[in-house]
């Protein structure tokens, strides 16, 4: 079983349900193990659109990378998920960011995520469940990055009845 890291966010309709049904989701491929905090967070590229949701969560999975990544595309397809608008609105976004200290850049599969280390909205909530945990074996953990990065964009952990999930 491989370690993974994944990060959700919604932001259109019921943006916590939505991540609630998404995590529900993902369970039936990966034992989760950590789900982070609610982060409301600006949208990045595309500024005029709600304000987001994001969690991360930690698991461990059978599946491959390229599997994984299917298995959460139907997932986001099933939820409505519509790609018409580049960094546009979105019922739900899934992102592989880490799968086991793998690093591969492939047509269709780069690992880690090629932006997670530029986007706070992803960081911190991965800081929050896996701090010390390296992106790449030899760099700064995903604390390190989160502190170098400039405060660009806002993000603010939020308190939100029934959440987290465990």
């Amino acid at each position: 079983m491989a370690e993974v890291f994944l990060g959700l966010g919604s932001n259109l309709g019921d943006r916590v349900g939505q991540l609630r049904r998404a995590v529900l989701a993902i369970e039936g491929f990966v034992s989760v193990e950590q789900v982070s905090s609610l982060w409301l967070t600006e949208p990045v590229g595309l500024r005029d659109q709600p304000p987001f949701m994001n969690v991360a969560l930690q698991g461990h999975t059978a599946l491959d990378p390229r599997a994984l990544l299917a298995a959460m595309a139907e997932i986001e397809d099933r939820m409505g998920r519509r790609r018409d608008v580049p960094n546009g609105p979105r019922t739900i976004d899934l992102d592989l960011l880490l799968y086991e200290g793998v690093v591969v850049d492939e047509p269709g599969l780069t690992l880690p995520h090629p932006r997670m280390s530029q986007r706070r909205f992803a960081l911190a909530p991965l800081a929050e469940i896996a701090p010390e945990v390296r992106p790449r074996a030899e760099g700064p953990t995903v604390a390190e990055l989160l502190a170098a990065l400039p405060a660009a964009e806002a993000v603010e952990r939020i308190e939100h009845p029934g959440w987290p999930m465990r």
